[in-house]
């Protein structure tokens, strides 16, 4: 028996378990790009004169570039700057659940040892979810591109600008691969991914920012550092301009290197455990884990200190961008007076960050919530409650954690842009206090969303992931950086919270929107409390 003996087998039933969820996650981020393409197609169409202010106001504003490049005046090429970012993370989120559920996961569950004890070879779980991985990618730049092309976008650019999104999935099935072997836990394996793509991301943000920008102000030439990260790689395939196909074999040698390597790890580990050493704790516990909170802020620390690395050093970058963006002029101080509904540059472009930040901190509290349904179905949860410790007390401890966590993120992040902005403008302290107090008026909206992760969670477990996400991206889209600029109807965007979120520091803080927030933030709250009282737990069969 060889060791890809049953791989085969292993894809049917990975097929048979994500029939569902696999085809959710494709035909979510297809109607998404199918839909804001014919939203820009239908505005360009009848305002052509706007598409080249458009495009050189994104060009030429270094921190518009974060979210990707224009090449071009292209209606395509426009769409993809605000969408390509969003879809490339997500399809490398959903590579990298695929993998980690069908391999660190199964071994966790126990389901790789009665695997393990048929006619099923060591290494044909790795390969069985790495080529389910890739064949949902496949899927995903096809009806990507297909998505585009019955809006009207060019078949050449449609296929390319698809497959553009789907190589950085490919890039992460790798990822995923190595990162299965290398963590002893499904948390830690979706964590190092997780930092991997944070990294990629910050990389590419990086090389786009400090690129340089053509006479014209329509095409921008990335710096070195976006050739290190696949996101970076998807971008420099030039949809709807160039077209390059070439840069997709970055991604393809990089799978094929990084499962190579999960091959060999794999040879190298007992199953159950990885190859990275597990911490002997210490042989008496800390007077801190004894309650439910401390418990909770121990296991969280080490992901909510990745996440605080990560928005400390975007900080630092975008603070340092301070006097690039004092010194805009055009079409880009009319978008930043548009998005702060003033003048004042520099404060829409710290209003704009910190509205960057505030999604990313929105997303890691979905991410820690959402750890009480992994506690509930792990059963983990059981006997905790059969202590003296209550249900209302355990997600007491998860909100507080939350609370706390996020509150951390956001003003670290303000801290770091006022490190560097400080530096480059002088006077750091007034600075200081303006962004410490626009940050945390991000706190309700993020509140909001985290709010209804726990109603998702107590009301509909089995299904709150894929729920909390899809609600994470619904709040994005029609948030203050991407719902305006689609033209939707009003009533639409007030959905997000985000977008009752005052511009501070570039204007007021109006007290209005901020306590309407709270106050939604603890009728949520307290409905998945309710929610969570009246119901039996989904303990696992």
């Amino acid at each position: 028996m060889s060791g890809f003996t049953g791989t085969m087998r292993l894809v049917r039933l990975a097929l048979r378990r994500d029939r569902i969820t696999l085809p959710a996650w494709i035909l979510g981020m297809t109607t998404f790009l199918a839909a804001t393409t014919a939203l820009f197609a239908d505005g360009y169409t009848k305002h052509p004169q706007l598409l080249v202010p458009d495009t050189r106001v994104v060009v030429e504003n270094p921190g518009m570039r974060v979210l990707g490049l224009v090449t071009g005046r292209t209606i395509g090429g426009y769409t993809l700057h605000r969408d390509a970012l969003t879809l490339a993370v997500l399809a490398a989120l959903m590579s990298v659940f695929a993998v980690v559920r069908h391999t660190r996961q199964a071994e966790e569950l126990g389901r790789e040892e009665i695997l393990g004890a048929g006619v099923v070879g060591r290494y044909a779980s790795l390969t069985a979810s790495v080529i389910v991985a890739l064949a949902a990618n496949v899927v995903l730049a096809a009806l990507l591109g297909l998505g585009m092309i019955v809006t009207g976008q060019p078949i050449s650019g449609s296929l390319v600008a698809g497959v553009s999104i789907a190589i950085v999935g490919v890039a992460f099935t790798g990822v995923a691969a190595v990162t299965s072997q290398l963590a002893s836990t499904t948390r830690g394996a979706s964590g190092l991914a997780a930092a991997a793509l944070g990294g990629s991301f910050l990389l590419a943000a990086l090389g786009n920012m400090l690129g340089t920008v053509d006479a014209a102000a329509l095409r921008v030439t990335s710096a070195w550092p976006a050739w290190l990260s696949p996101i970076g790689w998807g971008q420099q395939m030039r949809p709807f301009a160039d077209n390059l196909w070439w840069p997709a074999g970055l991604s393809l040698v990089s799978l094929g290197l990084l499962s190579w390597a999960a091959v060999l790890l794999v040879g190298r580990r007992d199953v159950g455990r990885g190859l990275l050493p597990e911490r002997r704790g210490d042989a008496h516990a800390r007077p801190s884990l004894l309650s439910p909170t401390g418990l909770v802020w121990r296991l969280q620390r080490g992901a909510l200190l990745g996440w605080a690395i990560g928005l400390f050093g975007f900080g630092l970058v975008f603070g340092a961008l301070s006097e690039q963006i004092r010194g805009l002029e055009g079409d880009a101080t009319e978008w930043y007076a548009t998005f702060g509904g003033d003048v004042d540059l520099l404060g829409a472009y710290w209003a704009s960050m910190l509205q960057i930040a505030g999604t990313a901190v929105a997303a890691y509290v979905v991410t820690f919530l959402l750890r009480l349904h992994h506690d509930e179905a792990q059963g983990t949860l059981e006997p905790v409650l059969g202590t003296a410790v209550s249900r209302l007390r355990w997600l007491a401890a998860y909100a507080v954690n939350a609370l706390v966590g996020a509150t951390l993120l956001i003003l670290l992040f303000a801290v770091a842009v006022t490190i560097t902005g400080g530096l480059v403008l002088g006077d750091p302290a007034p600075l200081l206090l303006d962004l410490v107090g626009a940050a945390l008026v991000q706190l309700p909206a993020i509140g909001v969303l985290g709010g209804a992760v726990l109603v998702l969670v107590m009301l509909a477990p089995r299904w709150s992931v894929g729920m909390s996400w899809t609600l994470v991206v619904l709040t994005i889209i029609l948030g203050p950086m991407f719902g305006p600029s689609l033209g939707l109807p009003t009533w639409l965007l007030d959905v997000s919270p985000f977008t009752h979120v005052p511009n501070a520091p570039a204007v007021p803080i109006s007290m209005g929107p901020v306590l309407g927030l709270v106050a939604a933030c603890t009728l949520l709250a307290a409905a998945g409390a309710l929610a969570l009282h009246h119901r039996n737990l989904a303990l696992p069969a």
